[in-house]
């Protein structure tokens, strides 16, 4: 499938200038999507990577429900040998041996089955971790990051009750139940005829409150999962609220959601306090008319007292798997409304399914042009049906010879960090061409063309972990010697100096143990690191200081040596050496050129070097 989609489905844009950035799929406030609905097919699949447990849980069953089954029978002989005062011994034996056996049959399988269970969870978190990374890169514009941790989280342990609470136990259910069945018509057709009657009103009463189960489990995650995004975006700018001092909105915000989920599962709590009754009644009532019309029988003489007591144990032992089945079909739709949402991910594309089987790229030494932009166009998704997609890239040409320092500037919100996102092919252009090396970068695996780039990001994001954590990333083979090289280079040094554990001092949850200038050069050093032959730096050195600024520089230029590099800057000082400077404005280029021919053609650029005191 390919990855090149009209506007209307490409979506928000990766800085705070989009529209609609950091947006759920719900918008602002709205209500969640009815999304898809799982089949019971869909969950087979992650039973039957268990199945040889399941099978050995299902013998166990079996086992077990044979055992039960015994018992009324051995429990009616028992009344009749006291009534004939025959030897006790050999039937009481046969009983203790026989619960026994029961019960060490229903332990082992009830272990079986949860370690099935776990291992369906483990399947599913694997399943949805393997694609979270891995999602073309606007699925994270569209939807936000704690729902989809909850569904890592809260969504996948619904799948256990699935395996857990009687699905598998169904199949010694059945045998229970039809057994039972069988000798109750033989012992007393009539008195079964009464039970059955009062199972089946039960029945159709609970099979039509149990299918609301699934609709309001599906709502009760999704809310749960609005509330752990809530509680996500207030933890990644906590210094933020507290400083704006609004952590009572913020508190009110996700006690909101909470309420909202809340009030879901409360729903689901007044559908299952209706089935759970309705069971109690109608085993009661069973046991009510057994015991009373069965009485009047064994006192007409048309039955006796052992045959009455072996149907009430046998009308008890029908009724018990009758229960479970009402309980695996709650715990099924649970975990179907569960499920929904998990497959919601799972089924999602890859980044990489839109692309065909390709060559490692050879770089041409032949071809000066290292990227070529050909007319492209580019628009993120309108987070309103009826509102156009503004357009972000305007139609924009221009080449970047191999081996040269390109600057792109212009206002914010011009598509500066779009550009390098497009050369990085996390978005696809609606029209035009970009080349690398003078071929089309749809005819590049993704990896092979990552391989070759360095990025850092506008927000420089530093991961959690130690600064070698950080480092290996770019290159994961790298000895310290190279990792503290590196550091060297980007003006870092002192970082492991103030730091006894040197490369495996933490460095705290985004980085928080460092400033921000240092975080900026750790995701400058990290993309040095894996030596790339074109670099795109994207406001590398908004951060730093103006003595870091010029270290930063002289590593930029010490390393730029036979290197591409595109460099996105707002402060010209930074960029009015390089060879080439483009000029945006609202997503066309308006100039290009050096600084000096710059300032003669350009207005804008003349209006931002005055601004910056630069003319």
């Amino acid at each position: 499938m390919s990855m090149q989609r009209p506007t209307s489905s490409n979506t928000s844009v990766p800085d705070t200038s989009a529209p609609g950035a950091g947006r759920g799929r719900r918008g602002f406030g709205g209500k969640p999507d009815a999304g898809p609905k799982a089949k019971f097919s869909q969950l087979t699949p992650y039973l039957l990577e268990h199945k040889g447990a399941l099978v050995v849980a299902v013998i166990l069953s079996l086992i077990g429900a044979g055992a039960s089954l015994a018992q009324p029978m051995v429990v009616g002989n028992v009344i009749t040998a006291v009534r004939a005062k025959q030897d006790l011994s050999g039937i009481i034996i046969a009983l203790i041996a026989i619960t026994l056996a029961s019960a060490i049959a229903s332990g082992l399988m009830y272990y079986v089955l949860a370690k099935s269970g776990e291992g369906v969870v483990l399947s599913a978190r694997q399943k949805l971790a393997h694609k979270l990374l891995r999602l073309p890169i606007v699925e994270y514009d569209l939807r936000r990051t704690g729902d989809l941790v909850s569904r890592v989280g809260s969504d996948t342990t619904l799948l256990r009750a699935a395996l857990t609470q009687g699905l598998v136990d169904a199949a010694g259910g059945v045998i229970i139940f039809v057994g039972s069945v069988i000798a109750m018509a033989i012992i007393d057709p009539l008195l079964l005829g009464l039970t059955l009657l009062m199972i089946s009103v039960a029945v159709a009463s609970i099979g039509f409150s149990a299918r609301r189960i699934r609709s309001a489990t599906t709502k009760a995650q999704a809310r749960v999962g609005d509330m752990a995004a809530s509680v996500e975006r207030a933890l990644s700018a906590v210094r933020t609220i507290r400083a704006a001092r609004a952590e009572l909105r913020e508190t009110d915000h996700i006690n909101n959601e909470a309420k909202q989920a809340y009030e879901q599962g409360v729903k689901i709590a007044a559908i299952n306090a209706w089935i759970t009754p309705i069971g109690g009644l109608a085993a009661n009532g069973a046991f009510m008319v057994v015991l009373g019309v069965g009485g009047y029988r064994v006192a007409a003489g048309q039955t006796d007292v052992a045959s009455l007591i072996t149907f009430i144990l046998l009308m008890f032992l029908m009724i018990r798997p009758v229960g479970q089945a009402f309980g695996a079909y709650s715990s099924v739709q649970s975990a179907l409304g569960a499920l929904a949402r998990i497959q919601e991910i799972v089924d999602l594309p890859l980044e990489t399914e839109d692309e065909v089987a390709h060559a490692p790229v050879a770089r041409k030494a032949n071809n000066k042009t290292a990227i070529e932009f050909k007319k492209v166009k580019f628009a993120y998704a309108a987070t309103d049906a009826s509102t156009p997609a503004p357009t972000i890239l305007d139609g924009i040409s221009f080449k970047i010879e191999r081996g040269t320092r390109v600057a792109i500037v212009g206002p914010s919100g011009s598509g500066k960090s779009t550009t390098l996102s497009l050369i990085e092919r996390f978005y696809e252009p609606q029209a035009g061409d970009i080349l690398l090396d003078g071929q089309s970068v749809r005819g590049i695996s993704r990896n092979d063309l990552r391989a070759q780039i360095g990025y850092v990001e506008q927000d420089a994001p530093v991961l959690a972990g130690s600064i070698r954590d950080n480092l290996l990333i770019g290159k994961p083979n790298a000895t310290d010697k190279e990792l503290k090289k590196v550091l060297d280079e980007v003006n870092l040094s002192e970082v492991l100096k103030r730091n006894k554990k040197g490369l495996s001092a933490e460095v705290g949850e985004q980085g928080i143990m460092l400033s921000g200038g240092e975080r900026q050069r750790l995701a400058i050093a990290r993309a040095l690191l894996a030596a790339p032959p074109i670099l795109l730096l994207d406001e590398s050195t908004s951060s730093l200081d103006g003595l870091n600024e010029q270290r930063m520089r002289e590593a930029i230029d010490a390393v730029a040596k036979n290197r591409t590099m595109i460099v996105i800057a707002h402060r010209l000082s930074t960029v009015v050496d390089s060879d080439q400077i483009i000029v945006m404005e609202k997503g066309k280029i308006v100039g290009s050129g050096t600084h000096h021919e710059l300032l003669k053609s350009t207005p804008l650029y003349k209006e931002l070097a005055a601004t910056q005191m630069l003319d």
